[in-house]
């Protein structure tokens, strides 16, 4: 999976990938691989979100919050359900982004002005941003539309490939 554009970070194992408002998909698999690799345990730095685990004393039906020790794995994955809605949206939201991701990609043009190598981060960023949502496009499916939109002057190019390739 390709980083999205303009991507600023290295890739240090040392530090944690640094969020900036955008690609949120693509920054929490890679923050979720980051703190799993460091501890699993971090998980309960997540506790002071909009999820608190809670605990029954006793017959009463008194609740109270959960010490971050007496957290289980239904408890962590919770908290992480619940950061996952507040980023990415219900069920709907996300069926809303793929619709209009993939309309786009139905839609897709390489602009007059526009170079094909900034043609190819555009069409990239919108693939990854479905396959982060689960939507998967094939890759003979990919290659074929990229040469549809080649401009006439690399006809020559997109018939060789084409041939070379059995598409």
């Amino acid at each position: 999976m390709a980083a999205p554009p303009n991507f600023e970070e290295g890739q240090s194992t040392y530090r944690p990938p640094r969020f900036n408002g955008q690609y949120y998909e693509w920054w929490k698999t890679r923050m979720y691989d980051f703190i799993m690799d460091e501890d699993s345990e971090l998980w309960d730095v997540i506790c002071n979100g909009p999820y608190m685990p809670t605990k029954k004393i006793g017959d009463l039906s008194l609740t109270m919050p959960k010490t971050r020790k007496e957290y289980n794995d239904a408890d962590r994955k919770e908290i992480w359900e619940a950061l996952q809605t507040i980023h990415e949206g219900t069920t709907q939201v996300k069926q809303s982004k793929i619709d209009m991701l993939t309309t786009e990609y139905e839609l897709f043009r390489i602009k007059d002005d526009e170079s094909i190598q900034d043609m190819h981060i555009r069409f990239t960023s919108i693939i990854n941003e479905l396959y982060l949502l689960g939507e998967i496009i094939p890759r003979n499916k990919l290659v074929r539309k990229i040469l549809s939109i080649l401009p006439s002057s690399w006809e020559s190019k997109v018939n060789a490939i084409t041939e070379a390739k059995d598409l």
